[in-house]
C-alpha cells in the first residue's frame, strides 16, 4: 500500500512537470510579445474562434470591498485539427478559482497575464467546446486607462461602477480571447448588485429579480456579434428614462437613458438621440441592433465611449452624441480587425459629426465644424495606418485616428462625388462581407472602387500609409487666343516630402476673370507639372482648392504673365540679361513715395532674399542682383522676384544658368 501510493505520488509529480512544459512550450509559442498588464502584440489565441461569451458577475463597493466574484462561460470552435490546449488572457492578479469543462474540472496554468488551458479531449474543427471559469479579485489596476471604474459621487459617495475595456482592458476584468478581429456571435452579461442599484450592460433586460438578500440580479442578452472591448457594464443608482424612436411603421425602439439622479443631462438632448437615429439610419442603413435597444448609461469618464447598443458617457452635447451614435455602425457593427486600423471607427464616427450637422443646419454650418477637424489634422504626424499600437496614445491620437481620419472621408467625398460617395458609406455599412465582422481599409477601399468605379489606390496608399500632406506652389500667366478667350499656363510644384514624395489628387483650381468665376479641376501625379486651362475672360487671380477638399497647405501663387497690369502707373520690367549668370539687372518704376518690397523667391515659394526693402522716392529704380553674393549659393533653375508697393504686386520670372 505504501509502495503504491509513493509510485502514484510520483505519477502525479512526473505528469504535473510534463504538463507544465507543455503548457509553458504552448505559451511561447502562441504568444507574440506581452506588455505590463496585457497582450498588446498579441491578437489572441489565433487557433480558437469564439461564439458566445457569459459573465455571471457580482460586483460590491465601498463600504464593502471593491470586489468582483465571476463565473465566464466560453464557447469556441477550434481552427486547427486536434486542438489539445488554448490561451486565454486574463490579468494575472485576478484569481482563478476553477476551470471545468464538461462539468469536470481540467488543468490550467494562470501567470504572465495569460490562462492557459488544457482541454478535456482533443477537438476537431467541427466541435464547439465550452469553458467555465470562476474566478475572482480587484479587477482596477492603477495606470491602465481605468478599464474598470469605483467611482463614488455625491455627498453621500454614491458608487458609479463602469467599465472601459478599449483597447486592451477586457481581460483586466474577464477572461477572454482580447482580440476585436474575433467577435462572439452572442452574449449575456448577469449582473447581481446592490439592491438600491441597477446593473446595465448590452442588448436587451429579460429579468430582474431581487435575490432576498440585499441584493438584485439584472440579466441582459445580447444576439448580435459582439467585439470583446464593447461588452460592458455600468452599476450605480440610476433613474430611466425610455424615449421610444420609431423609424417608420413597424420598426420601433427603446431608447433608454441611464442617468445619475441630479443629471445635467436636458430632456432636448435626450430627444435628439432619436433624431440621429434617423439621420444616420438614412445615411447608413437601419440602426444596427434595432430589435434591442441603443441608449446611453452616465459615469464618470472624460468622454464617452461606444458599448454596443449603450453608450457610456460623460456628456450629452450634440458632437459626442452623434459620434458614438455613429459608431454603432462604424466600429461596433464593423469593427476594425485590429487597431492599426483604428480610423475606421473613429475616423468615420468623426466626419459623422459634420454630417449630422449638415443634415441639422446645412452644408455651411457643417463645414464650419469640419474646418476645426481639417486644421486639427494638419498637426497629425505618422500614417493614419498606426505604427505602434503598443501605446494606446498612439491608437487614439486625436489628431491622426480622429480629425484627419475624418477629413480622409471628405477628401474622397471630394473625388468621387457627393452621390458616389453616400452611395459608398451606406454599401460599406450594409456589406455583408464586413457587416457583424471585422474590417480592415482595404475593404472599405473595394467598396468604394465598386461604387465609383475608380482605381483609388494612389488615394488610399498616400492617405493612409502615407504622411503628412502636399504643399502646392503654383505659378502662371495667360494669353488672349481670340476676342475674349485666353489660356492659362499653370505650373503646380509639391514641396518634395518623404513619404510620399508627393500626392496624387484632382486639384481644384478657382479661376477669377473680368466677367466671374470658374472651377477647373486638374489631375495632379506629378511633383511639377504643367496645365493648359482655357477660360473666357481674362484672368485676374487663381486659387489652389478654396473650399478645402485637399488636406493641404498653399506655398504661393504667383502670376508670371507677361503683360502688366491694365491701369497702373508702376511698373516692374523684366531683367535683363535672362538667362544670367552671375548678376542680372531689375528696373521698377513709381509713380509716387511708395513703401517697396522686392522679394525673390525659389520654384517652391520659398523667400531666397529680401532684395530691397523700405520707403523709395517717386521714380525709375535700378537694381543690380549677384546671385554670388547672397551669402550662400543657390542652384541653376527658375527664381520669381515680385514687387509690392502700396497696393500694387506684381512677378515676374528669371532664369539662373551656372
Amino acid at each position: 500500500m505504501f509502495s503504491k501510493t509513493i509510485k502514484l505520488a510520483v505519477f502525479l509529480l512526473l505528469f504535473s512537470f510534463v504538463l507544465n512544459a507543455q503548457i509553458e512550450e504552448y505559451k511561447c509559442s502562441h504568444t507574440h510579445s506581452l506588455s505590463k498588464y496585457s497582450s498588446i502584440e498579441y491578437p489572441g489565441d489565433s487557433n480558437i474562434d469564439v461564439t458566445y461569451y457569459k459573465l455571471d458577475l457580482k460586483i460590491t463597493a465601498a463600504p464593502a470591498p471593491e470586489y468582483l466574484t465571476g463565473t465566464a462561460t466560453i464557447k469556441a470552435a477550434p481552427l486547427e485539427q486536434n486542438l489539445d490546449m488554448i490561451n486565454l488572457d486574463l490579468v494575472s492578479n485576478m484569481q482563478v478559482n476553477s476551470v471545468k469543462m464538461n462539468g469536470a474540472l481540467v488543468f490550467y496554468s494562470h501567470s504572465n497575464n495569460m490562462l492557459t488551458v488544457v482541454l478535456d479531449k482533443l477537438y476537431s474543427t467541427e466541435e464547439i467546446f465550452t469553458i467555465v471559469v470562476e474566478y475572482e479579485g480587484n479587477p482596477t489596476l492603477s495606470g491602465f486607462l481605468s478599464s474598470f471604474n469605483f467611482d463614488y459621487i455625491g455627498t453621500n459617495n454614491t458608487p458609479v461602477i463602469w467599465s472601459l475595456s478599449e483597447p486592451y482592458g477586457s481581460s483586466i476584468w474577464w477572461p477572454c480571447k482580447d482580440s476585436p478581429a474575433d467577435k462572439a456571435d452572442s452574449s449575456d452579461v448577469w449582473l447581481t448588485v446592490d439592491d438600491s442599484f441597477i446593473g446595465i450592460s448590452n442588448g436587451t433586460l429579460i429579468s430582474e429579480t431581487d435575490n432576498g438578500d440585499g441584493f438584485k440580479t439584472y440579466k441582459w442578452e445580447s444576439r448580435y456579434p459582439i467585439a470583446q472591448y464593447l461588452i460592458s457594464v455600468a452599476i450605480s443608482d440610476y433613474k430611466v428614462i425610455n424615449t421610444p424612436w420609431e423609424y417608420e411603421t413597424g420598426i420601433t425602439m427603446p431608447v433608454v437613458h441611464y442617468l445619475y439622479q441630479n443629471s445635467s443631462a436636458t430632456q432636448a438632448q435626450l430627444e435628439e438621440t432619436r433624431d440621429m437615429l434617423t439621420v444616420f439610419s438614412d445615411l447608413f442603413g437601419l440602426y444596427p441592433f434595432v430589435n434591442e435597444k441603443y441608449g446611453h448609461t452616465e459615469a464618470e469618464i472624460g468622454g464617452a465611449m461606444e458599448h454596443q447598443t449603450c453608450t457610456t458617457t460623460g456628456y450629452f452635447y450634440q458632437d459626442i452624441v452623434s459620434h458614438e451614435l455613429a459608431h454603432q455602425w462604424f466600429g461596433d457593427k464593423i469593427t476594425c480587425k485590429d487597431w492599426h486600423e483604428i480610423w475606421l471607427n473613429e475616423g468615420f464616427a468623426t466626419y459623422a459629426e459634420v454630417l449630422y450637422e449638415e443634415v441639422k443646419n446645412g452644408y455651411t454650418s457643417a463645414h464650419q465644424k469640419f474646418m476645426v477637424d481639417y486644421n486639427n489634422a494638419l498637426k497629425a504626424n505618422g500614417s493614419i495606418y498606426v505604427q505602434n499600437i503598443e501605446d494606446p496614445g498612439e491608437i487614439f491620437d486625436g489628431y491622426r485616428s480622429y480629425a484627419k481620419g475624418g477629413v480622409v472621408l471628405h477628401m474622397l467625398r471630394g473625388v468621387v462625388g457627393d452621390e458616389d460617395f453616400f452611395e459608398i458609406m451606406k454599401t460599406y455599412a450594409t456589406d455583408s462581407r464586413v457587416t457583424y465582422a471585422a474590417a480592415e481599409t482595404s475593404d472599405f477601399q473595394r467598396v468604394a472602387e465598386e461604387v465609383s468605379g475608380m482605381d483609388l489606390d494612389y488615394f488610399f496608399d498616400e492617405w493612409i500609409h502615407g504622411e503628412l500632406y502636399p504643399n502646392y506652389f503654383a505659378a502662371w500667366s495667360a494669353s488672349n487666343t481670340s476676342s475674349n478667350f485666353y489660356t492659362i499656363d499653370l505650373n503646380i510644384t509639391q514641396t518634395a516630402r518623404n513619404n510620399p514624395l508627393f500626392f496624387t489628387m484632382p486639384v481644384p483650381i478657382k479661376i477669377t476673370t473680368e466677367i466671374g468665376d470658374t472651377t477647373i479641376t486638374v489631375f495632379n501625379d506629378l511633383s511639377t507639372q504643367d496645365f493648359q486651362l482655357n477660360v473666357v475672360g481674362r484672368p485676374t487671380s487663381i486659387q489652389i482648392d478654396p473650399e478645402n477638399w485637399i488636406l493641404k497647405t498653399v506655398a504661393m501663387v504667383l502670376d508670371t504673365e507677361d503683360e502688366e497690369p491694365i491701369n497702373t502707373e508702376y511698373s516692374l520690367s523684366q531683367n535683363y540679361p535672362n538667362p544670367f549668370n552671375p548678376s542680372t539687372t531689375i528696373v521698377y518704376t513709381l509713380p509716387q513715395q511708395s513703401k517697396v518690397k522686392l522679394t525673390l523667391y525659389d520654384l517652391l515659394g520659398n523667400v531666397v532674399s529680401v532684395l530691397q526693402e523700405g520707403t523709395m522716392q517717386a521714380g525709375t529704380h535700378t537694381l543690380q542682383f549677384d546671385s554670388g553674393k547672397l551669402g550662400k549659393p543657390i542652384a541653376s533653375g527658375i527664381y520669381f522676384y515680385r514687387l509690392e508697393a502700396d497696393s500694387y504686386s506684381y512677378t515676374r520670372k528669371m532664369v539662373l544658368l551656372q
